[in-house]
């Protein structure tokens, strides 16, 4: 008789593409933070920014939906945590998904970042969101939380956090 092992290997070899990409990526952020933080090199010279700053947002924003709904939640909740914590508007998400612009860009033109986000506490990824130094990645991993706290089940009034 197949024990509870068994049914983990087997649910886990029928896993949908999306979610492994999901994973995987989740996996590589969580490797990457605990990296040490980076400093400029002696001749003052930038270092290269981290690779999800560059990548555009409207490529993950579908594994932010996937992630969602596979949890009986709706993109209009995905859209709501993304205008609450960002202050867009839906025309002006809609705009910033089609331009295709990366992380960077989509926090930076951001209309108004919510003043209580700061209230967003917790690991994500292994990492405890108040210890990010990195103001972008903190911006980044705010929205993670948010969007895992909906696939888990709060309620939009607590994901919403008021002061």
């Amino acid at each position: 008789m197949p024990g509870p092992e068994d049914k983990r290997e087997s649910r886990a070899g029928r896993q949908n593409p999306i979610v492994i990409l999901f994973l995987r990526a989740a996996l590589a952020r969580a490797l990457d933070n605990r990296a040490a933080p980076l400093k400029l090199p002696n001749d003052g010279s930038p270092m290269t920014p981290h690779r999800i700053f560059t990548t555009p947002f409207a490529d993950v924003y579908p594994l932010y939906l996937a992630k969602a709904e596979r949890k009986g939640r709706s993109k209009a909740e995905v859209d709501e945590i993304l205008r609450w914590l960002t202050g867009y508007s839906p025309k002006e998400l809609a705009a910033q998904l089609k331009k295709k612009v990366d992380f960077e860009t989509f926090f930076a033109e951001a209309p108004r970042l919510h003043p209580s986000r700061d209230l967003i506490k917790g690991v994500i990824c292994g990492v405890r969101i108040e210890e990010i130094q990195e103001p972008l990645m903190r911006e980044i991993r705010y929205l993670d939380k948010l969007v895992d706290e909906l696939a888990k089940g709060k309620t939009m009034e607590k994901i919403l956090r008021q002061p």
